[in-house]
């Protein structure tokens, strides 16, 4: 299945040269980082296997930029081999809406907390679970900043206005994140999401990246 998204004059988005430069930073910034990464990456892992069966990495397909496939890659957080379907039904639940009453949205979660690991928890506390995606930025699939990438079966359930948000390469983190994180409705993380795609630039890419740290080092939203 192929998702047809139009790119709209006059967007920021399509200067030229502020891609080229959000590139360049990006790559320069993963490979400067790496040796400090690693050493973290390998300590996660090790936590992850002692603390629980099952793979090191979660790798699941998304859907990018254009509606191109493919494969984000995590660190696990939950615990092996559970039942998704339950998952599947919630999240095309809240793409259709459920949890716009602001107080069922911050109850409206995908799973119990007891299918979070111990480290787990920690990792999506700190978002540590998400460094892997540097991976992703390196290989162009992803950028640090942009649209959190859905699955395939949650692009299916957009209504025509929600795909505005794949005009863009997904993120790392992204103007929804730092606005409202987990205590947010689909259809106010799509209006952040166009909000990016509309505004974009260095500087608010900059900001982003500010707040996106504050949120980690305070725990702002986080689940």
């Amino acid at each position: 299945m192929s998702w047809t998204v139009l790119e709209r004059p006059g967007v920021k988005l399509y200067k030229p040269y502020y891609r080229t430069v959000k590139r360049v930073a990006e790559v320069i910034l993963c490979l400067t980082l790496i040796p400090v990464i690693v050493p973290i990456a390998l300590l996660i892992a090790i936590a992850i296997r002692l603390d629980s069966p099952g793979p090191i990495f979660f790798v699941q397909e998304r859907v990018g930029k254009g509606g191109r496939i493919f494969k984000m890659i995590k660190f696990r957080t939950m615990h092996h081999n559970l039942n998704k379907e339950a998952h599947q039904r919630f999240m095309k639940a809240f793409v259709n809406g459920m949890g716009k009453n602001k107080e069922e949205a911050k109850v409206f979660k995908p799973f119990s907390s007891n299918e979070v690991t111990f480290v787990g928890r920690i990792l999506r506390k700190t978002s540590l679970d998400e460094l892997p995606q540097l991976i992703n930025v390196l290989r162009g699939e992803m950028s640090f900043i942009g649209p959190r990438p859905n699955v395939l079966w949650e692009v299916e359930e957009y209504h025509g206005w929600h795909k505005e948000r794949l005009e863009v390469l997904p993120g790392i983190t992204g103007l929804a994140q730092v606005r409202g994180r987990s205590c947010i409705t689909f259809d106010e993380i799509v209006e952040y999401d166009i909000e990016y795609v509309e505004n974009q630039s260095v500087k608010l890419d900059l900001q982003i990246i500010w707040w996106t740290i504050t949120c980690v080092v305070f725990g702002k939203g986080a689940h």
